[in-house]
């Protein structure tokens, strides 16, 4: 079974400002003259860590990690006030052009998960000119169908344990009804108090059901509200807004990055994105790789999911863009 590479620190980084108000954290690490890669992290919301630089050999890429608007190390934080209206789809494939644009670089790989394979596939959509290869994992095409599964109470047979939690903050009242809809008019609304104890739980929900094997949250996540708040408060945004795309719209448009090399990367038993989507892409796609990890969840750490997506990385390296 593949392994992370060893650890390693960045050779560079700053904030782009792209406009709006925003000033966007980025990062370069690995071999400056490598194969230029960019890590889409998850969420929407979710930021960037320093073992997502290794997924990659810093021998061979040219690694770039970025923090999405209004969370991680970008500017203004959702904690700070990040103002939402300019946070969408369309905004955020514009920050990833502006960002290869700025480093110099002309064709990268897009590597990303969960919310990241979203993004992932609609910036290679718009943009397949830029885009050697894909690697994907833990597919979110951001279908009505995926959202009600997870918020709206497939899951829960699942986790009805975890699930109380979840609802917990919700009025009894509006349980029965729409609960993204529910969590939206509290995350937004003047009780700052409701808003944070509503963050906590939403963010609580994905952290504890995202591994096959129960695990505590990793330490810049545990009793975090600041994280807590911009998971919560970018991710409903963006499925209050149906993640600005129309239904099936990446599936439908999928022609268009057809003859971009793919890998895909699923766990069997993903309950955050179950592996419907994956098969869905695949059969969409299929000249992209399905890797189906019978022993996984969702979590790009569990060991089968992190042994195919390195082993995807260690293979696309040497190809010629």
């Amino acid at each position: 079974m593949r392994d992370f590479y060893p650890e390693i620190e960045p050779y560079d980084s700053g904030h782009l400002d792209v406009g709006d108000g925003q000033e966007i954290y980025w990062e370069t690490s690995g071999n400056p003259s490598g194969k230029p890669v960019v890590f889409v992290h998850g969420g929407p919301g979710g930021g960037t860590s320093p073992d997502q630089r290794r997924f990659f050999d810093p021998e061979r890429y040219r690694i770039v990690l970025f923090d999405q608007r209004g969370c991680g190390r970008s500017r203004p934080h959702i904690a700070d006030g990040a103002d939402l209206s300019v946070n969408t789809t369309h905004h955020l494939i514009g920050d990833l052009e502006r960002i290869r644009e700025h480093l110099g670089i002309e064709r990268w790989q897009v590597f990303g998960g969960s919310w990241g394979s979203t993004l992932g596939l609609a910036y290679a959509q718009a943009h397949p000119d830029r885009v050697t290869e894909l690697v994907l994992r833990g597919i979110f095409l951001l279908r009505r169908s995926e959202i009600d599964w997870y918020y709206n109470g497939g899951a829960a047979h699942i986790y009805p344990d975890l699930w109380e939690s979840y609802l917990s903050p919700i009025p009894e009242a509006e349980r029965d009804g729409d609960l993204v809809a529910a969590y939206h008019r509290l995350l937004t609304g003047p009780d700052a108090e409701a808003a944070q104890r509503a963050a906590s739980a939403w963010t609580g929900w994905e952290q504890a059901t995202s591994h096959l094997l129960p695990k505590k949250p990793d330490a810049d996540e545990a009793d975090n509200p600041r994280f807590d708040l911009a998971f919560a408060c970018i991710e409903n945004h963006y499925f209050v807004h149906h993640g600005f795309l129309t239904d099936g719209q990446l599936l439908a448009d999928i022609d268009r990055i057809a003859h971009i090399p793919g890998v895909i990367v699923q766990g069997r038993y993903d309950v955050v994105c179950p592996m419907r989507s994956a098969w869905d892409l695949h059969r969409a796609w299929p000249s992209a790789r399905l890797h189906i990890v019978d022993d996984a969840g969702h979590a790009s750490f569990e060991p089968g999911i992190k042994h195919h997506l390195i082993t995807a990385t260690d293979e696309f390296a040497d190809r010629s863009a």
